[in-house]
């Protein structure tokens, strides 16, 4: 019914092919002549061909009648499957071969694609491809003598590339049509390659696909799970061109016979399309007229799983008589040959080469092969071989390995006890039987790779069978436990090398987990009587997976039970009574007393090589003695067992699994040893379930777990531990991979035993594993690898699903109910906490004390471990760091999702086996990342650092931390950690990532959140004021490691990245510290696991290295997003809620003690930074209760100490009034009124919180972004409304005094209104700033506050002269108030201290005492005005000046600085300032650009309060003009509209009559700094002639008659001097012009100018080091060439040709005159220097420039050398009223 097929892949490939064969019923005549009408006939021509059609048919209808049983080959055709995975269009366009991309004739592949992908071979993805439908045109005729496959092949290859072979090949028309597709996970209605249904198999109506059964081209290594029992049989090729007689059409009839008779031939041959289901016969297709015909047939066969030596394959060779003749028989025999299918016990398969006989074969012929001369045969050819045919099996129950057939075959005749029994070389008797078991037991190590692995389920089970069930021979038991333990090892370690690649996350090899898994388990103890009594037991008996050839059960499995010997029994009888008594004498005799074992100190470092028994001193005897008599060192038992073959009952011996494997293990010799080593994880996971299974067999689950096993197991287990720990720690720098895996299974093994053996037990194993590490750390070389794997074996060990209740979690602490007797209680006497017993015990529960260790044993290791690593002199790398938090993190998670664990109280008491990290987390507190980002908070967690005097209360860890148990020495170079550190040992750096530490404290506060609330009062009520500082700094850390970020930083982070990053680092540490090898990195990175233990999350694997970072970024999706946003907004409200009932408890606790008022700073401190995060409504909510609680309760804190705290809360609370929800706001108002209620109790005003609230306002519009003013305005409405209706204080001033607040505040909002309608300008939001502050000028705090508030401004644009003098001007105001309080000679006087800093600062003079007295109320109580406060202006000040470039700035600044530091001897300090003095100085260039001015005029009425001011503009160096008016213009067309706004070109002055009335003009001119000569004497470097700036200058050429330029005797020139108000650098950027001043110079004065700045540019030029040949000479030509305009030979010409009649313009002609000198002196000098640079091909040019030159110094000689006697005559003295300028220039001032 098939119609579909399913063909398995195991190794795709390109050369894949799907080849169609047709046949067709034999017919007369060779395959050529009955293709002909097939080829020529055409449908279309059905009408012409009629007769010949008829014919044909006829024909056909009498071949089939008569040959029908027969075949002939006909055509073929083949489907290149790449081209339809690839070309029919694959999911994936994976490259592929180019060749396999060719048309061609063949269609494609038939049916559907089944696949297992193996690794690497990514050319052909047959998993997904898309289906394809193809249509077959026309097959390829069979060509008679080319049938073989290798034919086959050629022409396949063919296929593959362009070639006329296949073209000369003629086609028969026929269509087929194929469906392709990827085969289905699980397809329905499949049937196995056996023809067997597979489930699901709904209906059995629907058509069934058929499973081919696949022969891959290289081994699979798969292990037979199913029964399998084929046989395939592929006749090649016959010769029978030397047989007499008619043989042309010959066929092969093969036959699978269990006897000789005809009628035993098996109906086991699978039928081809049309026949029935299995056949006892097939015929092979016939090649016409041919004697030596080649055959391509497959016959597949089903074999009865017993095959004996008389089954065989018969071959029948027939003669077919295709035209039918009078008396000719249909097929004639005319040969016959055979293959007996078993030999000594095996398959026979393979190819072979047979001679034929003309006869029959006489009798008993079955047992022979017919390579044997048979007496009175006739043989074709003389006896040689004429047929070759191939068979191959394909058998779960025949291994076709010689190694293994052997162990089984001598398995099996043991458990039937069938002596003596034939093998190939050797008759098995019961004499050598055991010596040919033990044999093949070891030879199976040379057994084949494929045979091994898919026998190995069975293989493995007959071997522990042999061990649980020794054979009993001659009533000897035969101990094979050591031979199968070796072979059992060397098999598991081969299979685990060869199958590299089949390995799961823990480096475990697939096939053996799963055989663990799956397969193994232990026979029914008494299944051979339940049997009889036809009962189950246990609901159903455990089948075993047995390989026998025998039709009855293994004997061995039918055991009645007996009881228990050996040689220490008293009852055991003497006289023997039966046989089997006289087998347990025996027995008896021969054995060890098992009651003794090993002791661990025999594998101790330094311990005697001896095994010693308990009780026995004297009886040691050394380990081979000990191997040798080990045969019987196992608890046996003797069984009856009945036999089902027989009726004399066969005695079998019974072992227990665990218990032989323990004991071989632990004697086994070194190289079974090592490999038993390499995969011990197989051998723990094998004893631990036969442990299991052997509890539940013999119903001992119920006993008491000390009973259940015997002491020589427990022993066995004890020394096994013992010398795999002595291995870890001896070999871990050899074999480090090796370790790992070792170290893994032994934690696991350990976590196993839990459940199964006395759990003290198991504590004392992990104390002696625990004791050889720490042994070796004392002297290791490389301790960080041993530190991880000692981390990795108690991580596994804690992952215990009952970890909780092994730490006996509700226990008190008193009685030490350790599995460690050897630790006394009286040592925790040692603790330095105060003897009263209760204060002790609580002291316990939050330490790693030793009564906490013994109590809570696994979770005081696993705390020691996180203290050491975490130690701060501990080198502890990174990736150490990270295992040992990740490890305590996933176990909070695995308990925090527990169900068992849910109740609030059973969580308290798991909390109470983690108390201890609170103070392990605080220890580590210097070494956290630090989430606050700020220096102020970073210095704020190392002084707390200071030795700690009040030893009382000091948490001082025990002592016995370092070691893990009790008892064990000390590592060297440990110290016992108490809380306090040196302050040198305060890091400047934190040693753990940010990404660790946030781990360790998301485990604090679980910790905290779940611990029991009484037991943290009593411990922080013991701890010191230092201590508890220190937990609230810790507090303060979480706040901000867990603040909210919102939804745009996650949008904005790839956290792939973030992790990569730090993972990267801590491989470089590994590489660095050696702890990994390059050899090591390539295997792991080879399998993909991770490099330290397997519990490290993916990150690790190789996808994560270099080569693929680039496909690394995983874009989140939105709801990703958003997801990730709510969790991350959930765990801040959780971690602040638990900060917040912590705070609680500690206010609780020091309510009553002295210390309070410090330790309640420090908790406002934190609490105030929760405030000010990003915090959720929730949190918020209880936020406030808590603050207005403290402030209720301790007033002083705010209004008598610190006032920073104060400042604080309120700038947090307003910012809070503004917020958008309505809850906030609610709780914020009634903080804000009540803190100011309070305030007003206490001094009947509340000048402190008033002014507070003022400064935090300001600050806040000044500086905060998305501030919201109309929410506020709510707020204080709330505020006024509770003040008017509060009942106690209506009648008194306070709400007077708020109405009073309000209104100063409505006034600073409305400025601030203004201020967000500017917030595009910036310079007029300075103005207005700088307008708020000047309104502060009595009121020192808000006008710091406003100053501050320009300062951010003018550094977020970048403006650092500016924002360094207003920190000058703030560094003034401090100093002049702080100099009022008292004279102290160290610090400023005031503000004239700094006047070398800038001339602007005087006006932050007090303006008197009478005004403002800085002992008032509130008044300078900021934390500026102190001494600190002043150095941190200066400082950040000079950090201004410094980023400004203004260098010598810095020096005025530290001038004020040093002092006060010389004062405070902080040469700290010192020595930080003088290296930032020798920057500032040695950056000190003329290369340095300050800024460029405009003057800037503004005209119209729409500049309101701007119209007709003009100012002058500071903008950044090299702005052009261009550049500003652009901004200006831009920005007020978009302000006033575009066509309103005209820029004002020229520099004229302007008349404000002509300006058109609605529009707004700008005024724009670039000016200069202006000096006048007296002033040029102090102003020498090129910074002076920048800074200090105040007058400014432009130039503006004019004509008497209107026109800006005419002839040089008409040329006037204005020069305009502005003066500014305040001196640039200033607070602000623009400055307003306070005086104008203009000076005419006459043409002759402009003349003078004019040469006087070319003498300077040919001097400049001249001089200029290194000189510039270009720049020399384009000056030159400038003043010499011929071509030059109004040059200085035409000035000359105009006003030294004549003397002057006006004597007033002698003096102006004179010194024209000298100038003219002067110049003709510098060109010489010019032309000088020129000839000294120039090369010869610009010899020419000089001596042109040379020639002009002379010619004009001739032009000018008479007119340079004319005197005007009246100047050199006595004068009368005359003032000019500028030295610079004569009398005669006209000058005009405006103020």
């Amino acid at each position: 019914m098939a119609r579909s097929a399913i063909f398995s892949i195991t190794y795709p490939s390109p050369d894949i092919f799907l080849v169609i064969k047709l046949e067709k019923v034999l017919q007369q005549g060779d395959i050529g002549e009955c293709c002909e009408p097939y080829m020529i006939l055409k449908e279309s021509d059905a009408a012409k061909n009629k007769e010949k059609l008829e014919k044909l048919k006829n024909q056909a209808e009498q071949f089939c009648t008569r040959l029908g049983r027969y075949r002939m080959p006909f055509a073929w055709t083949a489907i290149h499957l790449v081209n339809i995975v690839n070309c029919a269009g694959s999911l994936e366009k994976d490259s592929f071969d180019a060749d396999s991309d060719r048309k061609g004739t063949w269609n494609e592949k038939k049916r559907k694609q089944y696949e297992r992908m193996s690794v690497g071979d990514e050319m052909c993805n047959f998993t997904s491809f898309r289906p394809a439908t193809l249509t077959v045109p026309n097959f390829f005729k069979q060509e008679g003598d080319r049938l073989s496959d290798e034919d086959l092949y050629k022409f396949l290859a063919d296929m593959r590339r362009p070639s006329s072979a296949l073209r000369r090949l003629r086609q028969v028309t026929a269509q087929l049509k194929i469906d392709i597709s990827p085969a289905p996970e699980s397809p329905h209605y499949c049937l196995s390659p056996e023809l067997l249904h597979v489930k699901p198999y709904p209906d059995p109506r629907v058509r069934p696909t058929k499973e081919v059964l696949e022969f891959p081209s290289r081994e699979v290594y798969v292990p037979y799970t199913t029964y399998r029992n084929l046989l395939y049989v592929y006749p090649h090729n016959l010769n029978f061109n030397s047989r007499q007689g008619s043989v042309r059409n010959i066929t092969v009839k093969v036959q699978f016979m269990a006897g000789e008779d005809p009628s035993q031939a098996m109906p086991v041959i699978f039928g081809k399309s049309s026949c029935g289901e299995f056949l006892k016969e097939t015929y092979s297709a016939v090649v016409y007229h041919n004697r030596s015909p080649e055959f391509y047939e497959e016959i597949k066969m089903k074999i009865p799983p017993n095959l004996t030596d008389n089954h065989h394959l018969l071959f029948t060779f027939y003669h077919v008589s295709c035209q039918q003749k009078q008396n000719t028989l249909l097929e004639t025999p005319v040969g016959y040959t055979w293959i007996p299918l078993m030999q000594h016990g095996r398959i026979r398969t393979g190819p072979f080469s047979l001679p034929v006989s003309v006869e029959k074969p006489p009798p008993s012929y079955s047992v022979l092969t017919p390579d044997v001369q048979l007496p009175g045969m006739k043989w074709v050819d003389n006896h040689k071989s004429v047929f070759s045919v191939q068979v191959v099996a394909v058998s779960s129950v025949h291994t076709q390995d010689p190694y293994l057939d052997k162990f089984f075959i001598l398995v099996n005749v043991l458990e039937e006890y069938s002596f003596p029994f034939r093998m190939k070389d050797v008759i098995i008797t019961e004499n050598n039987v055991e010596t040919e078991l033990k044999t093949s037991i070891a030879n199976l190590k040379y057994a084949s790779m494929e045979p091994l692995v898919k026998f190995c389920h069975r293989l493995l089970s007959k071997l522990i069978l042999l061990i649980i069930h020794p054979p009993i021979i001659n009533g000897q038991i035969v101990n094979l436990g050591r031979a199968v333990f070796e072979a059992m090892a060397l098999m598991v370690n081969q299979i685990h090398k060869s199958l590299e690649g089949n390995q799961d996350q823990h480096g475990h090899n697939n096939l053996l987990a799963s055989y663990i898994h799956y397969v193994f388990h232990l026979p029914d103890m008494d299944q051979g009587m339940l049997n009889m009594m036809g009962s189950q037991h246990h609901g159903g008996p455990i089948q075993y997976a047995t390989l026998s050839r025998a039709t009855g059960r293994p004997s061995s499995l039918n055991l009645s039970r007996s009881k228990s010997i050996s040689n220490s029994n008293p009852d055991l009888a003497t006289t023997p009574v039966s046989p089997d008594e006289e087998v347990q004498k025996i027995i008896a005799t021969k054995g060890i007393d098992r009651s003794h074992s090993w002791v661990n100190s025999a594998y101790a470092p330094g311990g005697p090589k001896a095994v010693l028994r308990r009780n026995h001193p004297n009886s040691s005897c050394d380990l081979k003695q000990a191997c040798e008599r080990s045969p019987n060192r196992a608890s046996c038992y003797i069984e009856g067992s009945a036999f089902t073959s027989s009726a004399q009952t066969r005695p079998t011996a019974r072992k227990l699994l665990h218990e032989d494997l323990a004991l071989q293990w632990v004697v086994s010799s070194s190289n079974v040893r090592e490999a038993a080593l390499h995969q011990a994880w197989f051998f723990f996971q094998l004893m631990v379930k036969s442990m299991a299974h052997h509890l539940y067999l013999s119903d001992k689950i119920n006993t008491p777990r000390k009973m259940r096993f015997p002491d020589r197991f427990v022993d066995d287990i004890n020394a096994l531990i013992c010398t795999i720990s002595t291995d870890i720690a001896g070999q871990y720098q050899k074999d480090l991979e090796l370790i790992e895996r070792l170290n893994t299974s032994v934690a696991f093994f350990l976590n196993d035993l839990f459940s199964l053996v006395d759990r003290g037990f198991v504590f004392n194993l992990i104390r002696s594993y625990y004791k050889q590490i720490n042994t070796k750390l004392l002297t290791a070389q490389n301790p960080n690898t041993l530190i991880a794997l000692r981390m990795d074996f108690i991580r596994i060990i804690c992952s215990h699903e009952h970890y909780v209740t092994l730490n006996l979690p509700c226990s008190t602490l008193s009685p030490p109910a350790s599995p460690s007797p050897s630790v006394s209680s009286s040592t925790s006497q040692s603790s330095a906490f105060s003897s009263h017993v209760q204060d002790q015990k609580i002291a316990n529960m939050f330490e790693l004390s030793v009564p906490f260790r013994q109590q809570h044993f696994p979770s005081g290791l696993l705390l020691t471990e996180l203290a050491l690593i975490l130690e701060p002199d501990s080198e502890g790398v990174f990736f150490l760091h990270k295992k040992m938090i990740s490890a305590v993190h996933n176990l909070l998670c695995s308990h925090d999702s527990d169900p068992r664990y849910m109740d609030p109280e059973v969580k308290a008491h798991v909390a109470q086996l983690y108390l201890p990290l609170i103070g392990i987390v605080m220890d580590a507190l210097p070494q956290l990342y630090d989430f606050t980002e700020q220096y102020s908070q970073r210095s704020r967690h190392t002084c707390v650092i200071a030795s700690d005097s009040d030893s009382e209360n000091s948490s001082t860890i025990n002592q016995s931390v370092a070691m893990a148990i009790a008892g064990s020495p000390l590592p060297h170079g440990y110290k016992p950690a108490a809380f306090q550190l040196p302050a040198a040992a305060a890091r400047q750096y934190s040693t753990l990532s940010a990404e660790t530490s946030r781990t360790l404290l998301i485990c604090l506060l679980w910790v905290l959140k779940n611990a029991d609330e009484d037991s943290l009062q009593s411990w922080a009520a013991d701890l010191s004021v230092m201590q508890i500082n220190r937990l609230l700094d810790l507090l303060y850390l979480c706040v901000s490691c867990f603040e909210y970020k919102g939804k745009k930083a996650f949008e904005r982070i790839n956290s792939l990245t973030f992790k990569k990053s730090l993972d990267m680092k801590a491989r470089l540490e590994e590489a660095i510290l050696g702890t990994i090898g390059a050899r090591q990195e390539m295997v792991r990175r080879c399998r993909e696991r991770s490099p330290y233990g397997n519990q490290e999350n993916v990150r690790w694997r190789k996808n994560i290295t270099h080569w693929k970072q680039t496909t690394d970024k995983v874009d989140k999706t939105k709801a990703e997003v958003e997801h990730e946003a709510l969790v991350d907004g959930n765990l801040a409200t959780e971690t602040n809620l638990v900060v917040l009932d912590t705070l609680e408890i500690i206010v609780q606790t020091v309510i009553l003690s002295e210390s309070k008022d410090s330790v309640l700073g420090g908790v406002l401190k934190v609490l105030l930074h929760s405030m000010g995060c990003n915090q959720s409504a929730v949190f918020l909510q209880h936020c406030f209760a808590t603050q207005r609680a403290l402030v209720l309760k301790f007033p002083e804190l705010l209004f008598e100490e610190d006032t920073e705290i104060c400042a604080d809360l309120c700038l947090r609370l307003l910012r809070h009034c503004s917020s958008s929800v309505g809850s906030i706001r609610a709780h914020a108002s009634a903080s804000l009124f009540l803190l100011m209620r309070q305030n007003f109790e206490i001094g009947n005003n509340f000048a402190r919180v008033k002014m507070q609230v003022t400064m935090s306002l300001s600050s806040l519009v000044g500086t905060s972004q998305n501030f919201n003013e109309e929410y506020l305005r709510r707020s204080l409405k709330t505020i006024l409304t509770y003040a008017e209706e509060g009942l106690e204080l209506r009648d008194t001033t306070f709400p007077e005094q708020v109405q009073d607040m309000l209104f100063n505040l409505h006034m600073i909002l409305t400025d601030t209104v203004k201020m967000k309608e500017h917030q595009e300008d910036p310079e007029m939001l300075i103005d207005l700033m700088y307008r708020i502050a000047k309104g502060y000028q009595n009121s020192p705090d808000l006008r710091l506050t406003w100053l501050q508030n320009m300062a951010a401004k003018h550094s977020e644009r970048g403006n650092h002269a500016e924002a360094a003098q207003c920190l000058v001007h703030s560094a003034a105001l401090v100093a002049e108030y702080l100099n009022m309080l008292e004279d102290c000679r160290h610090l400023p006087v005031g503000c004239v201290s700094f006047q070398g800093i800038s001339s602007n600062v005087l006006e932050e003079s007090a303006v008197s005492d009478d005004i403002l007295s800085p002992d008032e109320e509130g008044i300078c109580s900021g934390k500026y005005f102190t001494e600190a406060g002043l150095i941190g202006l200066l400082e950040q000040a000079a950090a201004s000046f410094t980023m400004g470039g203004l260098y010598e700035a810095v020096n005025e600044v530290y001038k004020i600085l040093i002092p006060i530091l010389e004062a405070n001897r902080d040469f700290k300090k010192l020595a930080s300032i003088h290296g930032k003095l020798q920057d500032a100085f040695s950056k000190i260039t003329n290369q340095r650009m300050f800024g460029t001015y405009f003057r800037v005029g503004f005209y119209g009425s729409k500049f309101g309060d701007l119209d007709e001011q003009e100012f002058v503009y500071k903008e950044p160096s090299i702005t052009k003009l261009a550049e500003i008016s652009h901004r200006l213009e831009e920005f007020y067309a978009e302000r006033f509209g575009d066509d309103t706004v005209e820029i004002i070109k020229d520099s004229n002055p302007v008349d404000k009559a002509k300006l058109d009335p609605n529009k707004a003009y700008i005024q724009l001119t670039y000016v200069e700094p202006y000096f006048d000569t007296y002033e040029m004497k102090d102003r020498i470097t090129y910074f002076d002639k920048n800074y200090n700036l105040r007058n400014f200058m432009f130039c503006t050429p004019f004509t008497l008659d209107g026109r800006a330029h005419g002839d040089l005797h008409e040329q006037f020139k204005r020069k305009t001097i502005l003066t500014t108000s305040h001196a640039f650098p200033y607070i602000k950027t623009r400055i307003n012009v306070i005086q104008k001043e203009e000076i005419i110079l006459i043409p002759i004065e402009v003349a003078i100018e004019d040469m006087q700045k070319k003498t300077q540019e040919l001097a400049f030029a001249t001089h200029q080091d290194p000189a510039d040949a270009k720049m020399l000479q384009m000056v030159l030509q400038g003043c010499v060439g011929t071509t030059v305009n109004q040059g200085p030979l035409e000035v000359a010409q105009v006003f030294l040709a004549d003397i002057p009649d006006d004597p007033k313009l002698f003096r102006h002609h004179n010194k024209l005159r000298l100038c003219f000198k002067d110049f003709t002196k510098r060109c010489e000098d010019a032309l000088r220097k020129n000839k000294t640079l120039i090369g010869p091909d610009q010899k020419e040019y000089h001596r042109e420039l040379e020639k002009n030159y002379h010619r004009l110094k001739e032009a000018l000689s008479p007119l340079i050398n004319r005197k005007i006697p009246q100047l050199y005559k006595a004068l009368i003295p005359h003032t000019s009223q500028r030295n610079s300028f004569n009398r005669s220039s006209l000058r005009k001032v405006e103020s």
